[in-house]
């Protein structure tokens, strides 16, 4: 279907335009030059046939020979033209027919205004047109007799050459705005067709369907923009499998404490428990609690953050501190799964940060190693100065993180282990966010048997502390 506005019948009447347009300039420049040249050249012709006419003219004369209406006649053999003489008379000047080649007399002729000129000013050329048509005079006083002599000659042949011309230029033109008509709109349908497949790439990616790619083998504008499209397929499918991860995974993660809170609540009901046993489920119940808030509370932040709400502090705070807070709070955490726990730092390891976001790194930080590595394994928390930073690190001697998974631990619910994995995997995104907030970033350096994840902050010297920056 060829719609009104459809890019189709749009690039074929361009090319109609561009075509015609080139083709009107020619028109207009090969005619009309074409059509002067003829008439000069026929000009030019007589021209030079009246000035060996007036020559013999006058040697005729001088001679006593002169016959004027012999000379007409042989004057019209030899030039091709009609030769007519006048006797001018005056003034005011006028023309009297003397001879004229034809043997018929015209009133026209008398007032010819090439003829009238020459009689006044000399020889004179130009074109008349007479009696429907056009022709071709030259006209010069003869010194002898002060008589004038007219040459005048049918344009008829040239002026149909031109109009030859003009018709085949018109033809062709025609012939041309057909095939350019043509031509535009099979170019045009096969650009259509690569249009209206990524038309239909776009429903496809609209409707929420990833999984057939979008190609064109060109190397033009078009093939950029399906590659584009492309790119973006890929990054929508990238995030909607993280959307449906999230939402199994925070389905996961809601349900199971909802089903243990509910289940050790009815049991908390029952009156025949004993203290000790209340005292567990109480100890469980609490732990269920808390991990749906922690799970509430990285999600509120990915919304703040997402949203520009969440504030982050400015304000300086000892990373050495810090560790040592870190290792007291993730002590038992250490002890119940079995891993060794030490702390590393400076005496003092002053930063600028936001002093509860700074924790909430470390425990993602430290609960990470904590989490999955294996029992026995060493984790060190350190705090020390670098070179124009300071850094809180953690660095245990598990396994490591395969190298494929090592930038992707930072996207929001990744899990290397999948779906098996403890936590929701949003964590490492979130340290990294606050991080750079802070304008410091979080990095990993990972292989077999050593990991370190490392919060790098900007140093702040102890003497600075009372000039320092405002709070963003």
């Amino acid at each position: 279907m060829i719609l009104p506005g459809g890019i189709r019948l749009r690039l074929a009447l361009a090319l109609i335009f561009i075509v015609g347009g080139a083709l009107l300039a020619a028109y207009v420049i090969v005619v009309p030059s074409l059509e002067q040249r003829l008439v000069d050249a026929k000009l030019e012709q007589q021209q030079s046939d009246a000035e060996i006419l007036a020559s013999n003219y006058a040697v005729q004369d001088a001679a006593g020979r002169l016959n004027p209406d012999d000379f007409v006649d042989v004057a019209a053999f030899v030039s091709n033209a009609r030769v007519v003489l006048f006797n001018v008379v005056g003034p005011p000047v006028r023309l009297l027919r003397l001879a004229d080649s034809s043997g018929v007399g015209s009133r026209e002729l008398t007032s010819d205004p090439i003829a009238v000129k020459a009689a006044q000013e000399g020889f004179q050329r130009g074109r008349v047109r007479r009696d429907g048509r056009w022709y071709a005079e030259v006209a010069l006083p003869l010194l002898t007799t002060g008589d004038v002599m007219l040459l005048s000659g049918s344009l008829e042949d040239q002026l149909a050459t031109v109009r030859l011309v003009e018709r085949r230029l018109l033809v062709a033109t025609a012939a041309a705005l057909a095939i350019a008509f043509g031509l535009g709109f099979v170019a045009a349908a096969m650009h259509a067709r690569r249009i209206r497949r990524l038309q239909q790439a776009a429903d496809r990616i609209a409707e929420g369907a990833f999984d057939e790619p979008v190609y064109d083998d060109r190397s033009d504008e078009l093939a950029q923009l399906a590659r584009s499209f492309d790119r973006m397929r890929l990054q929508l499918a990238q995030l909607d499998r993280a959307r449906k991860e999230f939402v199994a995974n925070a389905s996961h993660e809601l349900r199971t404490p909802l089903f243990s809170l509910a289940g050790f609540l009815e049991l908390l009901a029952d009156e025949d428990l004993d203290e000790e046993t209340r005292r567990e489920f109480l100890a469980t119940t609490r732990g269920q609690v808390e991990r749906l808030t922690k799970l509430a509370t990285d999600l509120l932040d990915l919304s703040r953050m997402d949203a520009g709400r969440l504030r982050v502090e400015r304000e300086e705070l000892d990373l050495a501190e810090t560790a040592r807070l870190l290792a007291e709070e993730l002590g038992a955490l250490a002890d119940a799964s079995g891993h060794v726990l030490e702390v590393v730092a400076d005496d003092e390891v002053p930063a600028w940060g936001d002093e509860e976001r700074v924790l909430q790194i470390g425990r993602a930080l430290a609960g990470n190693a904590l989490h999955h590595t294996p029992a026995r394994t060493r984790v060190v928390i350190r705090a020390e100065r670098r070179r124009g930073c300071v850094a809180l690190a953690v660095e245990d001697d598990g396994p490591g993180i395969p190298a494929e998974h090592q930038e992707r631990v930072f996207q929001r619910f990744y899990r290397v282990d999948g779906g098996q994995a403890s936590g929701s995997g949003l964590g490492l995104a979130i340290a990294r966010e606050l991080a750079d907030r802070m304008g410091g970033s979080v990095v990993l350096h990972s292989r077999p048997g050593r990991t370190v994840l490392t919060l790098e902050l900007p140093a702040a010297e102890p003497a600075a502390a009372a000039t320092a920056p405002a709070a963003e």
